[in-house]
Order: C-alpha cells, then structure tokens, then sequence
C-alpha cells in the first residue's frame, strides 16, 4: 500500500468491518453460557478438521516448518485453551460476592463480569495460529467479538485461518495488509486492543490506543536470560535451553536469549550443547527437524549479528556450519568473548544464535540483569533452594521457569504477561477472562428499607455514629 488513495480505501473498508462487527455485538451485548460454549467447540472443530491444512501452509511460509514445532506452538496450545475455558467458563461467569461493610450494611455488593464488546489483536509471524485464537479465544470466553490484524509475512497460514474461523464469521474478523494496515487497525476504536510483537512498534500501537482511550495489552519480548549454577546436572541444564531455543529455531518472544553459565563451567556446556542437539537434530538420519528463518530479511539480520560479533572479537561455536545449510535454515550458534558493543548484546536476537557469558558470583548476574530493561522471561537452572529465591525475589520479569525454558507459556491456569519494556497486562486462564471483561460493581438495597430516608432525617446522628467508628 503505497498511494494516498489505497490507504483512504482500507480505512473505509477497516471501519465498515468495525462498525459492522460493533453492531452485531450491540445485537446480542450479553451472550448466554450457551452461546459461548458453542461458539468454543464450533472453533475447536474447526481447528481439528483443519489440521494438517495449517501444517502446510506454516511450512509454505517458512520455507520449511517442521510439523512438530506447528503442533506443539500453535495448534495443541489454542486447543488446550480452548478446553480449559470450556471447563470453566460457567464459574468465571458468576457474579462474586463482596462485603458490603458497615456503612452500608444491609446492602449487597457483588461484582459482575460484563464483555467489553469488539476486541482487536494484533499478530506477529512467528506463531500465527496461537497468537491470534489465543486471545480471541479468551475474549470470546468473556462475550466479546473480534478483529484480528495477521502479519503480511505470513499469507498462506492468514488463508488457512479464515478457513479455521469461516463458522464464527459473525465473531471473528480476519484483517491482512502490511504496516499501513496495521497503522490503521491500531487506531480503530476498540474496547481493547491486544498487541504481541516488538518493542519498538508496541510504542506506536500504544500511541494510536490512545488517542481513543483503548485499554491496551501488550505482549513484547526483550532478552532473556538463563543462569545455570555451580552444580546442577549440565545434561539436565542444556535440554532445558534445546527445548527453549530449537522451537521455531528461537523465533519465539519466550526463547533463552543468552546465557550466563559459571567460569569454570564455559567449555562443558558448550561441548554438551554442540554434542546433544547434534544427537537430536541430525544424527537421526532425517536433517528437517529444524524450522527456517521465516524470511531473507529475518535471515540477514541474523547473519548481520553473527559478521558484527565475529569482526568486533567473539569466536563463533556452530552446530553445523552455515554453508551446508538449505534454504533459511540455521542451525544455533554459540558465541562467546563477548563484548558489550556487540550486537547480540544489546538486541533480543529472536532467532537460532546463543551468546555466553560467565559469571563468577551470582550478585554479578543479579546486578547485570537489572541494569537492563525487564525481561519477558527467567531460566533458572538449578536445584539450589536459597539461590532459586534470591533470584526470584531480587529481579524481575513477565515470568520465571525453573529447570525448564519456554514451555512455562503453556500453563492454562497463569496468567503470561511482560513487565516494562517486555509488555503491561497480561492474559490467559481466569486473568485472560478477566482482561477482556469489565468487572461491574452492583450495590443492591431493598426498596422496602428507608435507610436513605433514615439518614437524611438524622444526619448528626449519623456523623457522630460514622465518626466513633472512625476512631474506635
């Protein structure tokens, strides 16, 4: 889109959709525990039918993308949301209780938990499927209908997905286009705007939110960190970050950014990593276990970070060498004598490339990482009660997994969410529920009481019984 009179067109086009998709909702502003189960198993059906459709075109947008890294990161998570809100949703959905206190005792107070209305989300490329349904999922859990911007990186697993959500058509709607599109999307009038991608373009989603008061949820990244201890078994430690970091070849927001790993520990652990994911990924006779970098550009970046690090001093410790690779595969790539003007320093790295660093106390971990920006996630490597808490307890970040990387996403019943420059709000499970419903506060009183009558006759009375309640 590159004309003055194709983006006018799609903001016409942009605000039919919305105002249409905002006028079905005011039809049917407060769908029943019925309707929204069917709409949940209508979308899970949906899903399972159309499997082996988002197999395919995940791997025509990638290059290649191997089948499990579809199913363990974009269909068997929506799936399991989706059970877990079915199991659920009819509790979530009951008004609670709350105290009402003395002052306005024999009055009830409860809260309810009313759907918003049209809530948009924002797509990344990386997990096309999850990071769409996922919150829409949880936004149609609370009554709400949805719009959803796809990335343009991403066009065959856009078109399996309108398939997906052909049966919710009155629910969802599938928007494409490139960062015009998405500039546009960002300023439409929702009731909240959800939004998984970077830094740098979260600021001007935000700033576009804003200007129509849009509460907002951003779901960013950063660079994570791992730190493995003094002892714990370094099998044990380098599964842990091959799980993290060969997903999607680390083009997760979630994935092992770098490593800080103890001095006298550097050479174990990269002679365990280089040996054990060989075992896993290439001595099983079958070379397409690891999914491409999605585009050139993605690729250039990476190999820019690798030419940056190599020039500026790091030494460079493949898995394989990067011109036996085909098409954008690329396999992880140790680096260490790191220098802090390096590029793979100072960027989230979202891809297939682990930085080293060393440490030899863990204040000097503590301190390195909150100098920086708060992280998405924290890998703790370790069985060491006191350090696991001093970790926990003295820095910050969205979330903490204990001798695992990654995979602490898929918990149904925790909320996710960044913190800082890594994201604000969060979703998932009952929290998910919770960020796309207005939580009402109804004070009821019985009409038959004249309490108010009572306390406008005997105002002094009451001042005076309020006040010794006040400095009892």
């Amino acid at each position: 889109m590159n004309t003055l009179e194709n983006i006018k067109n799609a903001k016409i086009e942009l605000q039919d959709e919305f105002n249409a998709i905002k006028e079905a909702y005011n039809q049917n502003p407060a769908p029943t525990y019925k309707e929204r189960i069917a709409l949940l198993k209508t979308l899970k059906s949906s899903l399972i039918e159309n499997e082996q459709t988002i197999y395919d075109a995940l791997k025509k947008d990638y290059g290649y993308r191997s089948e499990f890294d579809s199913l363990i990161s974009d269909l068997l998570p929506t799936v399991a949301g989706i059970n877990y809100a079915i199991k659920h949703l009819k509790q979530w959905m009951k008004p609670s209780k709350r105290h009402a206190g003395l002052m306005l005792y024999p009055s009830k107070v409860s809260v309810h938990y009313q759907p918003l209305g049209v809530v948009g989300v924002i797509t990344p490329w990386n997990f096309p499927f999850f990071l769409a349904l996922g919150p829409a999922v949880q936004a149609l859990t609370a009554g709400n209908r949805v719009m959803i911007k796809m990335s343009e990186f991403t066009p065959h697993a856009n078109q399996a997905l309108r398939k997906v959500v052909e049966p919710l058509s009155d629910h969802i709607v599938i928007v494409e286009g490139e960062a015009d599109v998405g500039a546009l999307f960002s300023a439409l009038s929702f009731d909240h705007l959800i939004f998984t991608g970077s830094t740098k373009v979260a600021k001007y989603v935000a700033k576009a939110a804003a200007q129509n008061l849009t509460p907002i949820t951003l779901e960013l990244g950063g660079k994570s960190p791992t730190i493995i201890d003094e002892n714990i078994d370094m099998n044990i430690a380098v599964d842990a970050v091959i799980v993290g970091k060969s997903i999607n070849s680390g083009q997760i927001c979630v994935a092992p950014d770098y490593i800080f790993v103890p001095v006298s520990r550097e050479e174990e652990f990269i002679d365990t990593f280089l040996k054990r994911y060989t075992d896993y990924h290439l001595n099983n006779k079958n070379e397409n276990t690891q999914t491409h970098i999605v585009t050139d550009r993605q690729y250039d970046r990476l190999m820019g970070f690798l030419k940056d690090a190599k020039e500026k001093g790091a030494k460079i410790h493949p898995v394989k060498a990067i011109g036996s690779d085909k098409g954008r595969r690329v396999y992880p790539h140790l680096v260490t004598n790191l220098k802090k003007d390096m590029e793979i320093v100072k960027e989230e790295i979202f891809g297939s490339i682990l930085p080293i660093m060393t440490y030899e106390t863990i204040d000097e971990v503590i301190d390195y990482i909150n100098k920086r920006p708060r992280p998405l996630a924290l890998y703790i490597m370790s069985s060491n009660h006191a350090l696991i808490d001093n970790l926990l307890n003295n820095t910050h970040s969205g979330g903490v997994a204990i001798n695992d990387s990654a995979v602490h996403v898929a918990a149904d019943d925790a909320p996710f969410g960044g913190i800082g420059n890594s994201g604000m709000g969060h979703y998932h499970g009952h929290e998910g529920f919770l960020t796309f419903s207005k939580a009402k506060t109804v004070l009821r009183s019985s009409a038959w009481l004249p309490k108010n009558h009572f306390i406008l006759k005997n105002r002094d009375f009451v001042f005076k019984a309020l006040r010794r309640f006040l400095l009892r």
